[in-house]
């Protein structure tokens, strides 16, 4: 009898959740600053060259945020104590301020002021790695839930990456008769104001982590059988610390890869494509057309990453992988084989890019999961960290690398795309057996 009670125990805590509410808001903030990351991706080309920049220093301007939430990271976490509101409420304030820059920068006729204010959302996107540990930590989610809330912030990002370029584009629509409010400033005010109307929503709805136990060391529930003694250590010992075997360190390494791979092939191309497409041959892409196409791409993927949401109960998470990253190489190889036969058109390189979203979207959903089912619980915050500092990696390179990739060449510019994949598909061909995790 105490056996099946301690057995039921066990599978409700495999399968808990937070409070709706709270997860809401977990999810709207990540979905959030998706948008507020891309909404600029479409026009920032423009937008720079108006103020006189370029094309390269466009794609710093779309990836310099995560260089400066990387380094907000470290002091945040020093001040967080374990909870979720400080960084909520700094995401929204920097997020506001960011953008208000960012808008500001046509009247006052200041280039440097869009990079300053995308520095100052770069504060706010540190509230990503927030999002993953939530949707990982032991605290709140289930081991068996893990995965599918992972699924959820991925349609997020799907959202963001499909919904940001598209109004992006369609507000440059509004021209340019007003220094004030206009196709370049317009996505800066709106999402400022977006913003304001969320952070009342979490001063409203959102309860953060009750209190903090004392450290999981595993993740692990010893029942001693009928008759059985069991020795509790001496009064006042310290907890044993966990430590990693080199298999384990191995799949965080591969982990790591993998998220920095994504990031970085799919802010290339989202930097790239308004760069490629407006260059005049073959796709002729005005900053509206490269935001719909980008956002096309998006959008076509989402009944897959609900399909996803469903399979992920049922599926491992290295099979997810397996999946992503070979259709995201699927895509990379069609498109250098396009571009040295010269038969680069709309709808081949649709393909391709659907290919990629569809493929490193997927292979990014199981990054923190994974980890957090096969580390203890006393890892979760460490392990969501070098998973954020991967993606910012990928993400600030790859920006900068799409911005460029008509100066380096496209056959160059995709040729090292293919070979970091190259890499990854290396790393968990080897690390195959170890990649093993439980459903869900």
């Amino acid at each position: 009898m105490f056996g099946a009670t301690a057995s039921s125990r066990r599978e409700g805590e495999e399968y808990k959740l937070p409070k709706t509410s709270s997860m809401v808001i977990i999810l709207t903030a990540n979905m959030l600053l998706q948008v507020s990351f891309f909404i600029i991706v479409s026009s920032s080309n423009e937008y720079a060259k108006h103020l006189g920049g370029d094309s390269t220093f466009s794609g710093i301007v779309i990836g310099i945020p995560t260089v400066f939430s990387g380094l907000a990271l470290i002091p945040m976490m020093k001040f967080d104590q374990g909870h979720y509101k400080l960084p909520l409420h700094v995401s929204c304030g920097a997020s506001i301020v960011g953008h208000v820059l960012y808008a500001s920068a046509y009247k006052a006729d200041f280039l440097h002021l869009i990079l300053i204010g995308r520095i100052v959302s770069g504060l706010a996107f540190s509230m990503w790695m927030y999002c993953k540990r939530y949707c990982s930590d032991g605290r709140l989610v289930g081991i068996r839930q893990r995965t599918t809330l992972a699924g959820w912030l991925v349609l997020g990002q799907g959202i963001g990456m499909s919904a940001g370029p598209f109004f992006g584009g369609l507000l440059t629509k509004i021209g340019f008769a007003d220094a004030f409010f206009n196709g370049y400033t317009s996505p800066g005010w709106i999402m400022a104001a977006v913003w304001v109307v969320f952070w009342i929503c979490v001063y409203t709805w959102f309860e953060d982590v009750s209190e903090i136990p004392d450290i999981i060391v595993a993740d692990v529930i010893v029942l001693a059988k009928k008759g059985d003694s069991v020795e509790s250590p001496p009064p006042g010992s310290p907890e044993p610390r966990p430590t990693m075997t080199l298999a384990q360190w191995g799949v965080v390494v591969c982990m790591c890869w993998f998220a920095m791979t994504c990031f970085f092939i799919l802010g290339a191309w989202e930097s790239n494509i308004p760069v490629f497409g407006a260059s005049g041959k073959p796709l002729h892409f005005s900053p509206f057309g490269a935001g719909n196409f980008i956002a096309l791409g998006g959008i076509t993927t989402f009944p897959f990453l609900i399909v996803n949401l469903l399979l992920a109960r049922r599926l491992q998470d290295r099979y997810i992988l397996l999946a992503g990253s070979a259709l995201g190489l699927t895509g990379l190889v069609i498109f250098v084989s396009l571009l040295a036969s010269n038969r680069v058109n709309y709808g081949s390189m649709f393909v391709c890019w659907w290919l990629i979203a569809l493929g490193f979207n997927l292979a990014s959903t199981v990054t923190v999961s994974l980890l957090s089912k096969q580390l203890p619980q006393a890892w979760n915050g460490r392990t969501s960290l070098a998973i954020q500092y991967s993606n910012y990696t990928g993400r600030v390179s790859g920006a900068i690398w799409g911005g460029s990739g008509l100066t380096v060449g496209m056959l160059n510019y995709t040729g090292l795309e293919i070979a970091i994949t190259g890499v990854g598909a290396v790393l968990f061909t080897v690390l195959w057996r170890n990649l093993k995790t439980k459903t869900g």
